[in-house]
């Protein structure tokens, strides 16, 4: 059962994470982009999560579907995709199976999702979940406000009875938020040596290996009053907000900058340099998925 993967999950990242940091692994290190070369305004999208545009995730449940916001791609077509999903309070889905593996990440509320047997987990804001395609579940909702962040790598998004369940080879994973091992600028070296201090950036591990031209999916802590940049050179780099109310910053100073609330989103291509900030008291949470290591530099 997935409740039982928790342990497992926190070994195996704190494993890997462990062998990254003893090799002096440079996560985020990008020696192809220097911030006089990148540009922010014409290689940079930001979608706003008060723009979003939402829907039944499963039109043939009418009323009783979940909704579901798309950030970037379209969830009906083939290629990949990355979503917002609102559920009631009390939901509770029957079992089903989905045709495509998906992850998702609580943004609000608490999310159950298991096989139709196990034992309740309930996953607070900030847990990471992924559903192997062909695998008989069921996904619960409770809280007043509830809603994930969902993204698949290949379409459309669909659901089907468990009669018709497969397995694909995959595993589960459910990684509930304290398990979440999270690194430092003492750990990793992605952050300049005279930037490192105690209003610096966190990283976890979440999926994939950071490798040129390998997709990868991290969550990324920044402290209250953090102020930085993000270099990017990725040929896809998408962050969506999760937690708190970043501040997006451009660098043309006719425009102005842009609160981020949470399931917000700002992506780009090729080389950037992605100015934030969080200005509030308490802590954001930024997931971010990406095909090139990515840098942050720390700013006063």
């Amino acid at each position: 059962m997935k409740s039982e993967l928790t342990k497992i999950n926190k070994l195996v990242i704190i494993t890997w994470i462990g062998l990254l940091t003893a090799c002096g692994y440079p996560m985020g290190k990008n020696e192809n982009t220097s911030p006089e070369e990148a540009t922010t305004d014409s290689q940079t999208e930001i979608v706003l999560a008060s723009d979003i545009e939402w829907s039944p995730l499963n039109p043939a449940r009418g009323d009783k579907s979940p909704q579901a916001g798309t950030i970037w791609g379209d969830r009906n077509g083939s290629g990949p995709t990355g979503f917002l999903v609102k559920f009631a309070d009390g939901f509770s889905s029957p079992p089903h199976i989905h045709n495509v593996t998906y992850r998702g990440v609580v943004i609000s509320g608490q999310i159950h999702n298991d096989d139709p047997e196990a034992a309740e987990m309930w996953m607070p804001a900030g847990s990471f979940w992924t559903q192997p395609a062909g695998e008989g579940h069921i996904t619960s909702a409770r809280g007043n406000i509830n809603m994930a962040y969902i993204e698949i790598e290949s379409g459309p998004y669909l659901v089907h009875p468990t009669e018709e369940a497969f397995d694909n080879g995959e595993k589960p994973v459910n990684v509930e938020q304290s398990n979440i091992v999270w690194l430092d600028a003492a750990n990793l070296n992605w952050v300049d040596a005279d930037k490192k201090t105690i209003l610096g950036p966190k990283v976890a591990f979440l999926w994939g290996e950071p490798q040129e031209n390998e997709l990868f999916g991290t969550l990324v802590k920044l402290p209250a009053g953090f102020k930085g940049k993000i270099l990017s050179n990725a040929a896809s780099f998408r962050a969506v907000v999760i937690q708190g109310s970043p501040v997006y910053h451009s660098s043309n100073v006719e425009s102005e900058s842009k609160t981020l609330e949470t399931g917000s989103s700002f992506s780009s291509k090729g080389n950037a340099v992605h100015r934030v900030s969080n200005p509030g008291e308490k802590e954001s949470l930024i997931y971010i998925r990406a095909n090139a290591k990515y840098e942050f530099i720390s700013e006063p």
